[in-house]
Order: C-alpha cells, then structure tokens, then sequence
C-alpha cells in the first residue's frame, strides 16, 4: 500500500526564452466526440421499451391522440403516434398529425429575437419601451426599479405576476387590444431583474419587439426567417392553416368524457404559446438546438449561429434547485431558465435542455441532453398531458443501455505534449526538462528540490521503473489524468496547464492509485450514507 498523495509542482522559465510555438504545443483541441461507436445500435435497442412505456402511459392518462420521437445525432430515429385524432369520426392519429405545442412556442421567439440582436439591431439590455412605446407609462413597483429590458423579458424577470390560466385564454387578443392592455397598466409581482417568475405576457411583449424592429409581423417573420430555411412546413401559428383532417383535435376529460377544447385563433399573444406542428417537424428544431453541440469549426447554418443557440440553452436566471434523500443515493436538481427553454442539472447528466407546453386541449414536452446528442419529444390532445415524468423515464431506459453518455472531451496536442514530458519526468528527474514544462507559479509553491525529492519518494515506494498504461483521461482541452503502472504499485498523475501561450503546467499532482486516489471525475451526486 502506498503513502499519502504527494503533490508535484514545476515551474516555467520566463516567456522571452520560450522557443518559437510548434504544432506539438498548439492549444487548439479537436471537438469532444462520442467514444463508443456502436452507441446509436445499443440506444435503438431500447426503443420497444420506450414504446411499451408510453403507451402504457396514455392509456392510463386516457390521453385521446399522442405522437413521440426520439432524436439521435441529428436525425429522427424513432417515431411512433398512437389514438384517436378526432373523437366523432374515430379516426387515429398518425405521425404527420399536427398538436399545438403551447409554450415550446416560446423558444421559436427566443431565436427570433436573437437573430435581430445578432444583425446588431438593438441590444439585450435595451430598455424593451424603446421598442414598444406602450411599455413607458408602465408604473413600476418601487422608485428605484430599472427599466424592464429585452433580457429581462427573454428569461422571465420583467417582475410580472405568473400567469398562465390567464394567458391560455390570451392566445386570440388582437394587437389593437394588446396595445390597449399595456396601456392600461401592468402590475408587478417583484421588481425586475430580481426574481424568476413564469410570463407569458412577457414572451407576447417580445414578439412586438420583433414585429417592431424588423417591420414584419411576427407570424410572417416566423415564416420566412425561421421555419422556411428549416424546411419546416408543416408548422404554423393559425388552426385554420391546417388540413382539418391532419389536425389532433383537443381535449378535456371531465366526469369520464373527452369534451373539445375549441381552438383559439392567432393573435397577439400566439408568440408565447399559439404554434402547431408535426413530430417531424419539431424533431427537426430539436436536432437544430442539438446541432449546436459541441463548438467546433467548420460552416454555420443561415437560421442562427451555434453559439447564439449554445446561449439559448445555458441558464441566464436561476430558478431554483431542490435534492431529496433516498434510500440509497441523493437525488438532485438545480437548473433556470435559458432563453426560451428550462435548463436542469440532476445526478444523471450535467445539463438537460427542455420545455413544456400546456393549453386547454393539449400538452406536450420537448427535452434533449447536449452533451449526449440525444433528445425526445412527445405530443398530446389532453389539456396540460402531463409527459415529464414518462419522457423522464425514457431517458433512464436509454441510459440502461450503457450507451446513453456524453462526448469525451479531446486533448489539445498541447496536453499531449505536456503529458509525455510529465511521465518522463516522474520516470526521472531532469532540471532542464523541469524548467522547460512548468509554468512560472510552481517552483515558487514549492522549491524545485522538494518536488525532485517527492517524486524520487514516490517511485521508490511503487517499485521503480514506471510507465504510462491506459487512456488518458481528459477533462478539457488542458487538464487530464493518467495512470503509471510500476513494479508494485501505480501512480496517478494529474495536470493542468496554465492560460499562456505556449500552455504549461501550472499544476501536477502524482499520489498512489488506490482508495485515496482515483482517475474518475468527481460523481455530482454520491450515494447517501447508510
């Protein structure tokens, strides 16, 4: 058994006497890629699974029509719809049958706004009155409240009051009485830029912006910067636009009867919650949003740059974080709001993208995980079909397969280099080669002696005569772990570069791989004690 963990820490020569950068020491990193090159046979292996759980589940929702997808790598790999379309004429439903999506509408406006911020029309911390003259007689809640922003609207803190029974029944206002309504007043739950608090009128408010600053009306805007160069063609914020008999009719349930849900035209609040479309066509948003990941080089598509989407998917308002004691392991999750779109940290992935969408006569959810390159979708003609949980549980089967798991994160040649000097290092000592790897923090922690004198300690402890065996595992483009195998024992040996050009290693750490030391990441949630 081998000793404590034993730090090592080098130092760098000043940056007049490094040599000239070579391709070696480029800190340029390829894009994380995917590992296993069977994951997307081993996710479609879970497939009857995720079939046999939603049918089970509208079954027991008594859900009249449902449609669902599942996106893998860019490309609808699964869809299946399932019930009745249209209760009087029995007719089901089938996979080109069109729901209204509610709320997922919002982050159509989310891409909208940005494409204008983008083209340098106005800025997100612009006072949104600058654009929409009826917001300046709004009286604020307190003296000292600032002006309510594009930004503030974006990630719902303008201060509003939650309103969603209220605005279901806003869809079909017209922009005459929108105008009206702002004029007359708005009250505010908390002053803005303090507080996340759910508005739909505040997403209404920026489809104005947008009709306002590029002088086209929104559902035309939509049309023709959005979903025309996506090629989806089958979405629309009008009923009337759709061919009654592709249309998912909806519905309530009440005392055991599905009763219709009389649709609401278009108007001005549609921006927020009005749009209607296909599984096709939203499995095509999706791989759009999922198309952002990872950042790379390479052409852009024309909608929308990938790191103008990338932004929409990171949280810009907190909203809250909750974790609960099982029996056997904590449950976490943290998350707030994007642009547009919910963004949730739990103990299975890092970041999970979603948005749901309830009105009277349907309820739908659309939900990805970036890293993973993978996403779902569901559709209902039930009011406010409660998916989450199901769509949640169809990611736990897809994570069954052991093929549910992110990018691996690739080194910058860099690293590589770095690595191979480090392990020579440990493997004995050399002053100059000490100098000319580490960066200028190290040897002023600790004297370069010290350090010669650990390492000299710990590889008499292992055996001598160590080598480097298995992956190099990377934590980013400049930080990485390795294991050195020696006679009777291995090292663990961890580094990370320091922000200059050429990068080198402001921190390393060679400890025995054993109970006190791991090469695996940090867990974001560990089991619960016993």
């Amino acid at each position: 058994m081998l000793g404590a963990v034993l730090p090592v820490v080098l130092l760098i020569p000043r940056p007049s006497d490094l040599p000239a950068q070579t391709p070696a020491l480029s800190s340029v990193a390829p894009a994380p890629r995917f590992a296993d090159p069977d994951r997307g046979t081993k996710l479609r292996a879970a497939f009857p699974a995720i079939d046999s759980l939603m049918a089970a589940f509208a079954a027991q929702r008594r859900v009249p029509g449902y449609a669902y997808g599942i996106i893998i790598d860019g490309r609808l790999a699964h869809v299946v719809a399932g019930g009745i379309r249209e209760t009087r004429s029995n007719t089901r439903a089938d996979t080109a049958t069109v729901f209204r999506i509610a709320s997922m509408s919002k982050s159509f406006a989310a891409v909208a706004v940005l494409q204008l911020r983008d083209a340098g029309k106005f800025s997100l911390d612009d006072p949104a009155e600058r654009y929409v003259p009826e917001l300046k007689s709004l009286r604020y809640a307190s003296a000292d409240a600032p002006r309510i922003t594009v930004r503030h609207l974006m990630t719902h803190s303008a201060g509003f009051p939650e309103d969603n029974p209220w605005g279901d029944q806003q869809l079909d206002a017209t922009e005459e009485a929108f105008s009206a309504m702002m004029r007359g007043g708005i009250p505010f739950s908390t002053a803005p830029g303090t507080n996340y608090e759910y508005s739909n009128y505040g997403f209404a408010i920026l489809g104005r912006i947008v009709s306002n600053v590029s002088g086209i009306p929104y559902a035309r805007y939509l049309r023709e910067r959005i979903l025309d160069p996506l090629a989806m063609r089958n979405t629309t914020l009008e009923t009337r636009d759709v061919d009654p008999t592709r249309l998912a009719y909806g519905y309530r349930l009440q005392d055991g009867q599905w009763l219709l849900e009389p649709p609401l035209p278009d108007g001005a609040f549609g921006v927020m919650g009005g749009m209607l479309t296909t599984p096709a066509d939203l499995s095509r948003w999706v791989a759009f949003m999922l198309d952002a990941w990872p950042a790379r080089d390479g052409a852009e598509g024309a909608v929308l740059s990938r790191s103008s989407r990338r932004e929409m998917q990171q949280i810009q308002r907190f909203s809250g974080a909750s974790a609960f004691a099982g029996a056997n392991a904590l449950a976490l999750n943290a998350g707030g709001y994007g642009y547009g779109l919910r963004v949730n940290q739990n103990c299975d992935f890092r970041a999970a993208v979603s948005h749901t969408g309830g009105l009277p006569g349907y309820g739908s959810i659309m939900k990805w995980l970036p890293e993973h390159g993978v996403g779902i979708i569901a559709l209902g003609s039930l009011t406010y079909t409660p998916w989450t949980p199901t769509v949640d549980q169809a990611f736990e089967i897809l994570k069954r397969t052991g093929a549910l798991e992110p990018r691996e994160p690739q080194p910058a040649p860099v690293l590589e280099t770095r690595r191979a000097q480090v392990s020579r290092l440990v493997q004995a000592w050399s002053g100059p080669l000490a100098d000319s790897l580490a960066a200028m923090n190290l040897f002023r922690d600790e004297s370069a002696e010290r350090r010669q004198a650990q390492l000299a300690t710990l590889r008499d402890m292992a055996g001598g005569e160590c080598r480097n065996e298995g992956p190099f595992i990377v934590e980013n483009a400049l930080r990485g772990v390795w294991r050195m195998r020696c006679a009777r024992g291995d090292l663990a040996v961890r580094i990370t570069l320091a922000p200059t050009e050429p990068a080198q290693v402001q921190f390393l750490s060679v400890g025995p791989l054993g109970r006190e030391a791991s090469l695996a990441p940090g867990a974001v949630c560990r089991s619960a004690p016993r």
